[in-house]
């Protein structure tokens, strides 16, 4: 299935994405952690930078000219995100940040 993905919906599955699982699991999250990856040609127009405390800060003015982009994530990559946010919620870590990727993702909890 294709989803449109925002800079912000990016970073924050990268951060979701499990660090394991099974092998068909973790090949699945390697493809999709290059797919969401951003391009140097991003980089440049979103001027990224760290910011104190762990978090990520970009231009607005290129987040605009990124614009979302599409990706095609299939139903195993669906699943894993889909028990990725199950897990947050379990353990009562989900954060507003959240919220976008469980409606894109039409997690219900």
């Amino acid at each position: 299935m294709e989803y449109q993905l925002g800079v912000k919906d990016r970073l924050v599955l990268l951060g979701v994405l499990p660090p394991e699982g099974n092998l068909a699991t973790i090949r699945i999250v390697r493809e999709m952690r290059e797919a969401l990856s951003f391009s140097e040609a991003e980089h440049a127009d979103l001027q990224m930078e760290e910011v104190e405390g762990g978090g990520i800060k970009w231009n607005q003015v290129g987040a605009a000219a990124v614009g979302p982009r599409a990706f095609e994530i299939g139903a195993k990559g669906q699943e894993t995100i889909r028990a990725a946010l199950k897990k947050l919620d379990k353990d009562e870590k989900l954060v507003a940040d959240h919220i976008s990727l469980c409606d894109i993702f039409e997690y219900e909890g």
